[in-house]
Order: C-alpha cells, then structure tokens, then sequence
C-alpha cells in the first residue's frame, strides 16, 4: 500500500529515524583501543536507565528470551525450584523455559489473566517453604498479553516480611523505559529487558540489571553455561570489551535511543505513555470492549488487551486491520486466542499516531462484525488528550 505502514503491535515498536541513522555505519574492530569509548560510557547510561548504583549491567546479543536463559542460568544451581505467579501468556513461557533448563517450577495456576501476581499469596508460599527449596521468584512486571502490570514494590515488601532468601527476578520486556522502574530502590535481584519496545530499536539484544546479592550468586552457582555465562561478560565489560563478537550498530543504536530517552526526561517519558494509554482506554470504553486488565490501577501503559463481544473472532478484525488498513495489531496469546486484540503505544509515539491508528481500528471493528459508531472512539481519546489528562 501506498504511505506508511501503521505499526501499533505491543513490540517490535517503531525505531525513529535517529535509531537508524545511528546504525547505519560500517564495520569497526571491537577489539581496538577506541572500543572502550563506546562500550563504558554506554553501559553508565543502561545502569541509569535501571535506576541501579549498587548493581552491575550486562548485554547479551539475544532477546529478551535469552535474558530468561541468562538470569536463571547464572544464579541458580542445577534444579533449584523457582515460584511463578502465571497471570499470563509470557509469564507461563518464562516458566516453561525454567522448566526445561532442569529447574522445578512451581506455578500458581489458578491466576485469573487479567489479575496482576497476587503479594499476599507469594508470602504465604514463601513462608511454608522451610526448607528453603524455592531459589527464586519469578516475575513479569508488564504482562504484555494481557497488559497488567504487577506491583513490584509490593511483592519485594511481601518477600521481606516472609524472611525467606529467594531472589526476585523480573521481566521487564515491555515496562523498562516505557514505565516507572526503580531497580534498587525496589529491590530487584535481577531484571532483563529486550532491546525491541521501549527502547525503540530492532530485536537483538538483551539487557540484565544484576543486584550485588545476584552478582554473588553468579559466582558461586556450578550452573553449566557457555554462551550466557555472565562470568566472562562481566569480567570484560570492566574494560569496556566483550567476550565475544558483539552487534556494533545495535550498541549504537542503544546509545543513541538512550541519549532520546534522557533528553526526553525519563519521568516525562512516563507521563507521555501514562497519557497515551489513558486515551487509548478511553476509545475502549467508548467501543464498549472491556480490558483484559480487570482493574484501571492494574492497567498496563504500554499495552492494552481489548476483549470483543462474543461470536466475534479477534484475528478476524487483526487480520482485516492489516489487509484492509495497513495496521498491525497485536493477538490474543494463548487462551486469549480470538478473544482479544492488543494495541501497542509504547516507544516512539505521540497523539496524532495513536489517532490515526484509533481510526483505523474502528474501521476493522466494522470489518469483523462489531457495531461501532464511526468517530466516537477517537473523540473520546481527544477529550482525553485536550483536557490534559
């Protein structure tokens, strides 16, 4: 089709031109006297962005399904049990790949998705398991298949007042520079991120943020590694070298989505997907298609989940959207599947592409069956916008 294509899926997000330019350049030695300039400075920048002093960063050329890989690997011994709250698509993945690293993954799940990891009920866990079995607990701050955030501050105050040692580990795919993260304050042991959504770039690299207790711990475990292994990753990363070939233009890249993210103002950036999301909410109200999410408190900034009525298939409305409008949506994942569609509006966005996509959206809404009136979901994320939401 003619223009632009309409990327509004919960990640990859759209990479803006800067990103691009600042990839385009031709090969250079990694191993030279000049790679250091690169390599400290940026990872100064990727621990701000985590919001840690205390800890020590690492990037690994994957995706954010490495980062799983790499944070279990190396701070868990062989078959440690590890505690999963599985409130969603992303969270049940996590676990499965835990599971087939030789971990014991005990899941919670009976958890409605739509419902954030419940604190009280990770405590109780924690607090029966004497025998100090369980290593750590995993969490998925921003549950991009449903789009509920959990409450991190919450569930590290659960597991202090258990008093029992396991580690907090946190997904933060889609929450790290899209929404509020605070790494130390909060007491995360480890997070990752991928390099796709909030930071705006393509896939290919994952990001970890590893507390001192975490840092500890990867010292000791007898964990088998090789590519993953933090070990050599950190070692190097003290000369600003990696242990192997890194992806140059994406080190650029992220240098350069870092510098738009700071210039920006990190709390600005927060604000920005606050409103944007509170639009975008609206226009769901207005559709009359609830949220996945089963509480506005809860309610994801970076993702929407929209349920459509029953006797609609949602990949029928994704699959118009995109043969009809040039705009890609986002699926329902797992037992979501033909529930929902998800919008993205996250990264490198403002009002006016969010409008257009609204729009769009209302037109496949027709395609695929829903009774919708033209025009009322985008007034209503305009008197959003205009009041200064």
């Amino acid at each position: 089709m003619p223009g632009r294509h309409h990327l509004f899926v919960p990640g990859p997000t759209n990479i803006p031109d800067r990103v691009l330019r600042a990839m385009h350049r031709g090969s250079e030695d990694h191993r030279s006297r000049a790679f250091p300039w690169l390599v400290l400075p940026l990872l100064e920048e990727v621990a701000r962005l985590f919001d840690t002093t205390a800890g020590r960063v690492a990037l690994f050329p994957a995706t954010g399904t490495g980062g799983w890989e790499a944070a279990l690997t190396n701070t868990l011994p062989p078959g440690a049990t590890v505690l999963l709250p599985c409130s969603g698509q992303f969270a049940d993945l996590w676990g499965t790949t835990a599971g087939n690293l030789g971990y014991q993954v005990e899941r919670f799940e009976d958890l409605t998705w739509g419902a954030p990891p419940p604190p009280a009920r990770i405590a109780e866990v924690l607090r029966t398991d004497t025998e100090r079995r369980i290593g750590a607990v995993l969490v998925v701050h921003n549950e991009t298949s449903t789009g509920v955030t959990a409450d991190l501050p919450a569930i590290r105050r659960a597991m202090d007042e258990s008093g029992h040692p396991a580690l907090l580990m946190v997904d933060g795919v889609s929450s790290i520079a899209s929404l509020p993260y605070h790494h130390d304050a909060w007491g995360v042991d480890i997070a990752l991120t991928g390099s796709q959504k909030g930071l705006m770039l393509p896939a290919g690299l994952a990001i970890l943020a590893l507390s001192p207790r975490a840092l500890d711990a990867v010292h000791v475990v007898n964990t088998p590694r090789a590519y993953f292994d933090l070990r050599p990753m950190l070692a190097q990363s003290v000369e600003g070298y990696f242990p192997y070939t890194p992806s140059i233009p994406m080190l650029h890249g992220l240098r350069e989505s870092l510098a738009m993210l700071f210039e920006e103002g990190l709390e600005r950036v927060w604000m920005r997907h606050h409103r944007l999301a509170s639009g975008v909410r609206a226009a769901a109200a207005a559709w009359d298609l609830p949220l996945v999410a089963r509480d506005i408190t809860c309610a994801s900034d970076s993702v929407s989940a929209l349920q459509v009525p029953d006797g609609i298939d949602a990949r029928d409305i994704i699959a118009s959207a995109f043969n009809h409008q040039d705009l890609a949506l986002g699926s329902g994942l797992g037992r979501l599947a033909g529930k929902v569609f998800r919008i993205g509006h996250l990264g490198d966005l403002n009002e006016g592409m969010l409008l257009g996509a609204l729009g769009l959206v209302e037109l496949a809404l027709a395609d695929g069956g829903v009774r919708v009136e033209f025009g009322h979901g985008v007034s209503a994320a305009q008197r959003i916008w205009w009041g200064g939401e």
